[in-house]
């Protein structure tokens, strides 16, 4: 179940808002610009490849494309590995978008599988947005954020993008992000 949380951006210990009420959820995004959805899932494998996502959810992500003018969709998995650089990959990968950063284009992710949260930072306060399988999450571009997949990242989501040019951020260079409960705190307090 998709869980939103809000502090203060002064105040990461204490939660001025927790829920799980989707239509609450929604409600507040809203507000901020920003799109939420919950789409029926789809049965897909353990070990899903990018085309059997694609046309699984195909109906779906062409609407979103055609809606919103979006030129190139894509996969990203990242699901435990016996690969000896799984664990290197995980630590490169979680870094980068642990750092407050924009992005002059939306950002718009569909969980297929597994779990993210996004950290929204706006107007002084920091939304947490614990995404499941099912979820859609468009965030405006220019909009502050960060991601967390967590130490032990299992999921794949589909991105959208307005041009070729594919996942490009802007860091802030604010450490903000290291103030505020991690995806595995969250999930722990689940």
């Amino acid at each position: 179940m998709t869980l939103l949380t809000v502090w203060r951006e002064d105040a990461p210990e204490t939660p001025a808002l927790r829920t799980e009420d989707a239509e609450e959820i929604a409600v507040v995004l809203k507000e901020l610009g920003v799109r939420f959805e919950q789409w029926p899932l789809r049965d897909l494998p353990d070990k899903v490849t990018q085309d059997e996502v694609l046309d699984a959810y195909r109906e779906r992500i062409d609407a979103v494309s055609s809606s919103e003018g979006y030129v190139l969709v894509d996969v990203v998995q990242m699901q435990p590995s016996d690969d000896p650089s799984w664990p290197e990959t995980v630590r490169a990968s979680r870094e980068k978008f642990l750092d407050e950063h924009t992005h002059d284009d939306d950002e718009d992710r569909f969980f297929a599988k597994g779990s993210g949260v996004f950290y929204l930072h706006v107007d002084g306060k920091v939304h947490a947005v614990f995404c499941e399988a099912g979820d859609l999450l468009s965030v405006p571009g220019g909009t502050t954020h960060w991601f967390d997949m967590g130490t032990a990242p299992d999921y794949v989501s589909v991105r959208f993008f307005h041009d070729d040019d594919g996942w490009v951020g802007n860091f802030t260079g604010s450490g903000i992000s290291r103030s505020f409960p991690t995806y595995d705190q969250l999930a722990a307090g689940r």
